[in-house]
């Protein structure tokens, strides 16, 4: 459930929901009604994923009233057929309409099924919502970014790690750290938390294929954080802490490093070391503003009070702002000398 809106599905979509996993519905449209996730309107399979888009979801799309659509890939994975989550926000839509369906997304992803959606799609206008706007997307999301100074130095670092006569000591003291890349749902997780569909956030580090993974992503209460702490296993997780500080409600993006004192292997150990400050630029440069950056052993350790106190930690009152150092030992009569003047 969301705990931003409340709003679940409905009895009529659940049941929807499993019946298109037997791959005879291309499509679902989900409205928000009478506070519910609802099923507006549904399309079976005629062609083929391309010539089912334009045939059918631009009609779907209605000017000024946001709607979610589930448009099924052709391709499957273990799980079954893959899935787009089409979000149709138009700008001319009310913004408490906007914000509604923004921060009610988590709950639809977690009630149809999160594994099943391969992609995640966001339209304001018409022009968006068409075959060539999804391929313009997809295109967009593939795409690398522009790369920065730094960032083309790095690059040419690691294509010199093909060259025999380059040395491990000297990547490490250049780069500062190891940097692998991050799968496209842990990017995609990224965005979602600043969307507001997710407040926490968890990365692993797949050894054998040296890339950081999302492993998990939910809206959690600050007590239920503890628990998403493994005991045997590092992670990267990010939280956002709301609290109020001095009557302002605040919302802090928090970075922790768990590392289970010595039950992890040596490499997990350097591996989660090395790679963390790659991923935190990683994730800064996606627009997320990290407040804290925190390392614990233990998930018990994350309590409100904590968490507190890191971000705003407590000043000395009493200390005086400036302490005069003291003097040598009184060993007794000051005597003053004067220097003698030359005659």
């Amino acid at each position: 459930m969301s705990h931003q809106t409340g709003i679940q599905a409905n009895a009529e979509l659940k049941k929807y929901i499993s019946k298109c996993r037997d791959g005879k519905i291309r499509l679902l449209k989900i409205s928000i009604e009478n506070e519910e996730l609802t099923l507006a309107k549904y399309q079976s399979v005629k062609g083929s994923f391309e010539q089912d888009f334009d045939k059918y979801i631009p009609s779907l799309i209605v000017e000024d009233l946001p709607c979610y659509i589930l448009y099924r890939f052709d391709t499957s994975n273990s799980l079954g057929y893959e899935w787009l989550l089409l979000s149709w926000s138009p700008d001319s839509a009310p913004v408490r309409q906007k914000m509604l369906y923004a921060s009610t997304k988590a709950t639809l992803k977690q009630e149809f099924g999160s594994a099943h959606i391969k992609d995640e799609m966001h339209a304001t206008s018409k022009e968006e919502v068409c075959l060539k706007g999804y391929q313009i997307h997809v295109s967009g999301v593939n795409a690398p970014a522009p790369l920065t100074d730094r960032e083309e130095a790095l690059k040419e670092l690691r294509e010199s790690e093909h060259d025999p006569n380059y040395s491990t000591d000297s990547r490490q003291s250049t780069m500062g750290g190891i940097s692998f890349p991050i799968t496209e749902s842990a990017k995609q997780g990224i965005l979602d938390l600043q969307r507001g569909s997710y407040n926490y956030l968890q990365f692993k580090i797949d050894l054998e294929d040296e890339k950081i993974c999302l492993s998990k992503a939910a809206i959690i209460s600050l007590t239920e954080l503890p628990a998403q702490v493994p005991s045997d296993q590092a992670r990267y997780h990010v939280y956002i802490f709301k609290h109020t500080h001095e009557g302002d409600h605040i919302e802090s993006v928090v970075f922790i490093y768990s590392m289970p004192g010595y039950s992890c292997s040596i490499k997990e150990r350097m591996m989660y070391s090395s790679c963390k400050g790659q991923f935190l630029e990683i994730m800064e440069k996606m627009g997320l503003v990290v407040e804290k950056r925190l390392e614990i052993d233990d998930g018990k350790e994350l309590t409100e009070e904590y968490l507190y106190d890191e971000i705003h930690p407590k000043r000395n009152l009493h200390r005086p702002a400036f302490a005069k150092p003291k003097g040598p030992p009184n060993r007794g009569a000051k005597r003053i000398t004067k220097a003698q003047s030359t005659q």
